[in-house]
């Protein structure tokens, strides 16, 4: 990058994954608005779909989601050699390996201004020894850092409380909340075709008079799916033709208990659709989102319900329940509660008024609050603060 004249930002992220889905559209932006946009992570079958939509080069450097030290260690040192021969000016970091890493590279290589995100706290659902090396690691991370942006307020919150903020002015929130925003053009009943519905429930053959009830997102414990199928077979003793979607992956990590996956399995009413790269066409084609998560930062698939008008239910966490207020735009029920959702689900059911309003005010608020470019422009203005204070320091 020697010789450009534009300051060098390098985001970071443990797997492209995260920067082609959960940042997509942002660093394109930056580079479009003054700034030479580098982008590191592990490789994946995503690199090169990151690299061609975002416009920018990429380093692939192995980082691990588990504590291997030896590993973690030379992951470490190619990040240091990495930013001392480019000299960023700032670096970006998401995911916690990445943070960590990053920061400490980054602090060796004398980068002047070191950024991270956090957008979930995976020691909230630890215990013990593992929850107190998490969160010392989290505290380490902060430390090293310039400024850290959680993406809720419930979050920045919380992690006040917990004595994560060594200054006040350390961790902030850009906007409402989100890493990223949603694109609302794009999530937009308007691009679904009646077709493209069809197509789906010509797989699935719900009954005329069925309700279809989605859940999107990764089908792993800490998303609630045990709630949720506990929820779906009390609902279905009322409502026998009803069906449950699961779009998306099962995990190694984290895996659902056999006896869980068996239930799923032999209920022919339960669809499982695996990873879909276009979920738009089941927020289309779905009655209601039901997202009993325990645990999440600001998450994107509730924004790309409400943005899809497809009515919600989700828990009452961190998050979640920015995105929804109760009875205004969707509902929220007690996490791990699979009684409350029950209720929840049969009371949306009935209800076909109120899952319009629902979803009319959800679509409003999220063209209000959570515009990519919004969120966009706000990280742009302060990546721009932040330059002008290093110039400041450096000429005082």
């Amino acid at each position: 990058m020697k010789g450009n004249p534009n300051p060098l930002l390098i985001r970071i992220s443990t797997v492209p994954l995260s920067l082609h889905k959960l940042l997509k559209g942002q660093m394109r932006y930056m580079q479009e608005n003054g700034f030479g946009v580098h982008l590191v992570s592990s490789s994946g079958p995503e690199t090169n779909a990151v690299i061609e939509s975002e416009g920018c080069g990429l380093t692939t450097i192995s980082m691990t989601r588990n504590i291997t030290p030896v590993r973690d260690l030379i992951s470490m040192m190619r990040l240091w050699f990495l930013f001392f021969r480019m000299k960023p000016a700032i670096i970006h970091t998401h995911t916690p390996k990445a943070g960590l890493l990053g920061m400490l590279a980054a602090s060796l290589a004398g980068v002047p201004i070191k950024l991270h995100t956090i957008a979930g706290l995976p020691w909230m659902e630890s215990k013990g020894f593992k929850k107190n090396l998490l969160k010392q690691v989290e505290r380490l991370t902060i430390f090293l850092s310039t400024r850290v942006h959680v993406n809720s307020q419930h979050l920045l919150n919380f992690m006040r409380f917990e004595g994560l903020d060594p200054k006040p002015s350390k961790l902030k929130l850009i906007g409402h909340g989100s890493s990223n925003g949603i694109d609302s053009e794009y999530y937009s009943r308007a691009n679904v075709s009646v077709e493209q519905i069809h197509a789906l429930r010509k797989v699935a053959k719900p009954g005329r008079n069925a309700f279809v009830w989605l859940f999107v997102g990764r089908l792993v414990g800490d998303k609630g799916i045990l709630e949720l199928i506990e929820a779906f077979l009390h609902v279905q003793t009322q409502h026998p033709d009803d069906q449950l979607w699961l779009v998306g992956p099962f995990e190694n990590k984290d895996r659902l208990k056999p006896s869980l996956l068996k239930t799923i399995n032999n209920n022919n009413n339960i669809v499982t659709w695996g990873y879909c790269d276009d979920v738009r066409p089941f927020f289309a084609a779905a009655d209601v989102l039901v997202f009993p998560s325990y645990r999440e930062g600001f998450p994107n698939v509730p924004m790309q319900a409400a943005a899809m008008e497809c009515p919600m239910i989700l828990s009452d966490i961190n998050g979640c329940n920015e995105i929804v207020e109760n009875n205004l735009n969707g509902m929220l029920v007690p996490v791990k509660n699979p009684g409350a959702l029950t209720d929840a689900m049969l009371f949306m059911r009935n209800n076909p008024d109120l899952r319009k309003y629902f979803a009319d005010n959800s679509l409003a608020i999220i063209k209000k609050k959570y515009s990519n470019r919004t969120i966009w422009r706000l990280l742009e203005a302060e990546y721009n603060e932040l330059l002008v204070s290093q110039k400041n320091k450096k000429y005082a």
